[in-house]
């Protein structure tokens, strides 16, 4: 299994990320139908559904090829899993992560970047970075660059 794209964000559309398959090997890996793994994945689309509850902010990014489900977690001054970190350096996240739910509204085209999972069967992402473009061509933008990596780079099989 070729393990190049394993810590950077393959940028892929929605069906490519419904897609993907657990590898049998490692637990936080998934393989393209071209064989590549990745475990990051960085896509654009226009927000659909947002569901926000105190630990989370669930919503959905449609970009035409289909909707990926995301999830931007809010609880770090909460969770345990923060707990390692220095002080500082959780409340600079919770910040973060505080500032770009609320820019997350229905119908805007944002940029998602985070770790892919599947949760209950169905893949997600677990936002680490969302922004809202501002450019109308980001979205079109976006599909070439996947069309493009997808044939040179991650060869990914139709």
């Amino acid at each position: 299994m070729d393990r190049s794209l394993q810590n950077t964000h393959a940028k892929l559309v929605a069906r490519d990320i419904q897609r993907l398959t657990q590898s049998p090997t490692e637990s936080n890996s998934f393989s393209l139908l071209g064989g590549a793994c990745v475990s990051r994945v960085e896509t654009v689309g226009t927000i659909v559904s947002r569901d926000l509850t105190p630990k989370f902010l669930k919503f959905g990014v449609d970009d035409g090829t289909g909707c990926v489900t995301c999830v931007l977690w809010l609880n770090q001054l909460t969770s345990s899993y923060f707990s390692r970190c220095h002080p500082d350096t959780i409340l600079l996240l919770a910040s973060a992560a505080r500032k770009q739910a609320a820019e997350i509204r229905i119908g805007a085209v944002a940029r998602v970047r985070g770790r892919v999972g599947s949760y209950r069967g169905v893949m997600q992402i677990t936002a680490t970075v969302v922004v809202v473009e501002r450019d109308p061509n980001a979205e079109i933008l976006h599909w070439l660059e996947c069309l493009r990596l997808g044939q040179s780079c991650y060869r990914i099989q139709s």
